[in-house]
């Protein structure tokens, strides 16, 4: 299981969920107690954008992984 932490502007949505869609494996964004499917829009606009967030996934996708690494922050 690959986690990484992200942060993610509203702009930046429509582009994280678009390349989340076309993976064959499972997405989860966690914040704080909550989980989301990282394929549904409406669970990713609903996330606090302010807020550093966990994505777990269990796949490989090149476009995928080049969405994430645009978005992730330095640990």
């Amino acid at each position: 299981m690959k986690e990484r932490k992200i942060k993610m502007r509203p702009e930046e949505v429509k582009d994280f969920v678009y390349e989340a869609s076309k993976c064959d494996f499972d997405i989860d964004i966690f914040y704080n107690h909550y989980t989301i499917d990282a394929k549904s829009i409406l669970g990713v606009m609903g996330l606090d954008f302010n807020s550093t967030l966990t994505v777990k996934y269990a796949g490989y996708n090149h476009d995928f992984e080049n969405c994430v690494n645009r978005l992730a922050i330095a640990c």
